[in-house]
């Protein structure tokens, strides 16, 4: 295992004139998609676990929603065509005579966090759920066989802190738009919410699609009298967030005169041909930050127990933030790189990247410290995972 740690004097993103970043919403097709994934590995863990006491082999990080149709009208709408959910991966199907229930769980699982997650969504009846579900290949299923795991895949794990006042910006807001606090005042926001941003200097442009949800809504006039009230709203809360000039376009394609609207009857895109895809939305941390390391790994459905392409983001989020609460390191950037075969708690690269006023050898024996410590506790991550103490994305 090689550890470097070194100061970067690149410009930071902090100090950057122009910054880009991204947030795809909780109903967004994409996100649909990574959740989808997430909630069968953690519901095969858990059968997993009580069945046969340990989570087996199995990565369910394929999952390809086909958007459906939908009439829409003020006042009303319904989908004809469901949505179609086709989740694709690996798991262990059978333990001696005992075969597991991998559809049933699937669909089960995928109704029960739908109906908690989008109000107005009826799954069992607006989305058909397919499965693709296969035994793993030996070779993976024996990275569970050791007393520590070894990694199932040669992967990229990328994590950096704080986040800049855009990136906090972004996320707070998607978050705060899709809180019970806001769907109480403003039911007929939808859960479809995409957010990006423009830095340019201390200049800030939000570009925000907000699904409106039809029956909430008896009239063109009124869609816009509502979406205009919702700009101030939104802008009451920015405004507490940033000292820079904020500017905010919704539903930037609407067209009065040609009546061209967003409408939904069920609060997400995907009712009315929008697609989605896991891997193609929010990073680990919950943002698609381009002027920032990244990976293209999907960390969602991921078993959490030998996948590095899991575990090495949750970890190297994680060694990030905890070096810059020292006061000397503004900033930190992690890379975890993994071997196929090799125990979990050894990466064969590790490179942190810091921006500090401490001489090199100080700076350096901080991180070390931190990054032996997290790489050490990665065997545990699983648990966390499993009782959602984390956000992937």
């Amino acid at each position: 295992m090689e550890i470097i740690v070194e100061k970067t004097n690149v410009e930071s993103v902090h100090q950057s004139t122009i910054e880009i970043v991204e947030r795809k919403g909780i109903g967004h097709p994409d996100t649909l998609c990574d959740r989808a994934a997430e909630e069968l590995s953690i519901a095969f863990s858990q059968y997993y676990l009580k069945k046969f006491g340990r989570v087996l082999h199995h990565n369910i990080d394929k999952c390809l929603l086909v958007g459906g149709h939908s009439e829409v009208y003020f006042g009303g709408g319904e989908v004809i065509t469901p949505i179609q959910l086709i989740i694709v991966g690996r798991a262990v199907e059978r333990v001696g005579n005992e075969k597991a229930p991998l559809e049933e769980i699937a669909r089960e699982t995928t109704n029960r966090w739908l109906n908690e997650r989008l109000r107005f969504l009826k799954p069992e009846k607006n989305v058909v759920v397919e499965t693709r579900i296969r035994t793993g290949s030996a070779e993976l299923r024996a990275t569970f066989d050791s007393s520590i795991p070894l990694a199932n895949d040669t992967s990229i794990g990328v994590g950096f802190s704080p986040l800049t006042e855009t990136e906090a910006l972004v996320h707070q807001t998607e978050q705060f738009l899709n809180s019970t606090e806001v769907k109480r005042d403003y039911p007929m926001i939808g859960e479809d919410i995409k957010i990006m941003a423009i830095r340019v200097k201390n200049r800030i442009s939000l570009t925000i699609a907000m699904a409106f949800i039809s029956k909430f809504i008896v009239s063109k006039d009124e869609y816009f009298q509502i979406k205009a009230k919702l700009l101030e709203y939104i802008r009451a809360f920015v405004k507490k967030l940033t000292s820079c000039e904020v500017s905010i376009s919704l539903n930037a394609a609407d067209n009065y005169e040609k009546d061209i609207v967003y409408l939904t009857a069920t609060g997400t895109s995907a009712e009315c041909g929008d697609d989605g895809q896991v891997g193609r939305g929010n990073r680990a941390n919950g943002l698609i930050t381009p002027y920032r390391p990244m990976t293209l790994e999907a960390t969602a459905g991921k078993n959490p127990v030998t996948h590095t392409g899991k575990l090495y983001n949750l970890v190297a989020g994680e060694i990030s933030a905890e070096i810059t609460k020292d006061p000397d390191i503004a900033e930190a950037e992690c890379y975890l790189v993994s071997q196929i075969g090799m125990p979990v708690t050894e990466p064969q690269m590790v490179h942190v990247k810091i921006r500090s006023r401490l001489p090199i050898k100080a700076a350096e024996e901080k991180c070390m410290t931190i990054i032996k410590r997290h790489l050490a506790r990665t065997p545990q991550l699983w648990t966390g995972i499993l009782e959602r103490h984390y956000s992937l994305f």
